[in-house]
């Protein structure tokens, strides 16, 4: 039973679905639980994110108070509900700190507990993650297992033996699957983007003042909308792409990812970037937030997939990424990458081989980078031949199914780089 705190928008959610539905459509012996809090609880575990980037709010930690209760009360809650679809002898997966808090239950009744974190920074000079690690030192111990992105994103947290395995994307999902040109040109005149000006409608909210070209190069971050995810930074370099070069900000509507507090904000922030840039760059800059209808997952995938396989470029300038499923799902349709050197970009990017890598102040060399690979069609190309060879090669669902079979089994992941 794989447990998280959002069936809907992140890596996480889409990486738990690919699990659970890559082989035959489903497997009977895995499920999946989502945790559903209020807004003092989301608020408090988007601080645990943060913290455990080195950045956040320590007090929160330090002092009792409403956010420590109310993330406890509402675990306490969802246990029971869990206790209930389990039996004793299965394997919970709790994945990041929103759910951590339930190992020491779960184990009470005889169940097995594995954490897999998928968050984390190398470096921790403010000494934030070491006061998470303090306030779960007890929920750790209930832990049989933990399973992080990058072992060092652990340091010095109290926990034993740390196995590695890399998140990996489902190459038959609507978000993978191959499209045509017509295709690609329906998905995006769905979302407004050959409209002349802003479109809201029930499935996107976009901002442009001119339509996207059916021509011309394109430059694509698509994302959170998270002040982790450097997307105001991405915006200002913008104007320096060329002028004839096109950049596309998207992501999901933060109206429907509950578990991010900050995403509106951040939308919000960027938009005041945008109406702040000259009109000649707002002329070509688009931004897109697409809604959840219903539950037609499927066609919001098939949008996503159409936005990277139009774009010629693919960015993320991250300030922190534990992975990055968009830098993966990008190199997997043949896109060259400019990344932030850390994390888990660093890991999946080699620079100058299928991508650039860049310092996450270094604006300058993010932008000449980027107007490169916007002046050599054959580099880019490339590029992205060798993108697509090393996500097949390492990134693929089936590995990581493999991997959580062998570890429930008590053997390591079956690949680790």
């Amino acid at each position: 039973m794989h447990i998280n705190t959002s069936a809907n928008g992140g890596g996480v959610a889409e990486l738990i679905r690919a699990v659970i539905f890559s082989s035959n459509g489903g497997r009977s012996d895995l499920g999946w639980a989502v945790v559903r809090g209020g807004p003092q609880f989301y608020s408090f575990t988007k601080n645990l994110h943060h913290l455990l980037h080195g950045r956040g709010a320590p007090s929160e930690l330090l002092t009792a108070g409403a956010g420590r209760d109310v993330y406890r009360e509402t675990l306490a809650l969802a246990l029971a509900d869990i206790v209930a679809m389990v039996r004793p002898g299965d394997l919970v997966v709790l994945h990041d700190p929103q759910t951590l808090g339930l190992a020491p239950g779960l184990a009470l009744h005889g169940i097995r507990v594995m954490w897999h974190c998928h968050v984390g920074s190398r470096s921790d000079p403010s000494g934030a993650k070491s006061l998470v690690w303090r306030y779960f030192s007890a929920d750790l111990q209930a832990v049989e297992r933990v399973v992080v992105t990058h072992g060092e994103y652990l340091k010095d947290a109290p926990v034993g033996a740390v196995e590695e395995a890399r998140p990996a994307i489902w190459a038959d999902s609507p978000k993978n699957a191959p499209m045509t040109a017509d295709q690609v040109n329906t998905r995006l005149t769905e979302l407004g983007l050959h409209e002349s000006g802003p479109v809201e409608t029930e499935i996107s909210r976009v901002w442009q003042a001119h339509s996207l070209p059916s021509s011309g190069l394109v430059v694509l971050q698509v994302g959170r909308w998270d002040p982790l995810k450097g997307i105001t930074a991405v915006l200002r370099c913008s104007e320096h792409f060329g002028r004839n070069v096109h950049l596309v900000l998207a992501g999901p509507d933060p109206r429907e990812v509950v578990d991010d507090p900050e995403g509106r904000a951040e939308l919000d922030e960027v938009l005041r970037v945008f109406h702040a840039l000259s009109s000649d760059v707002r002329a070509r800059t688009h931004i897109v937030a697409m809604a959840m209808v219903g539950n037609d997952r499927d066609s919001n995938e098939y949008r996503v997939n159409a936005l990277q396989r139009r774009a010629d470029i693919v960015v993320q300038k991250s300030v922190e990424e534990g992975f990055g499923l968009a830098v993966t799902e990008a190199m997997y349709k043949s896109k060259p990458i400019v990344a932030s050197r850390i994390g888990g970009l660093d890991g999946q990017v080699i620079h100058g081989v299928n991508g650039f890598l860049v310092g996450i102040d270094e604006d300058d060399e993010f932008i000449a980078s980027v107007v490169r690979l916007c002046e050599d069609r054959p580099l880019r190309l490339e590029f992205g031949r060798r993108g697509r060879q090393r996500v097949t090669e390492n990134y693929l669902i089936e590995r990581l199914v493999s991997d959580y079979d062998n570890m429930m089994h008590g053997g390591p992941p079956s690949w680790t780089p």
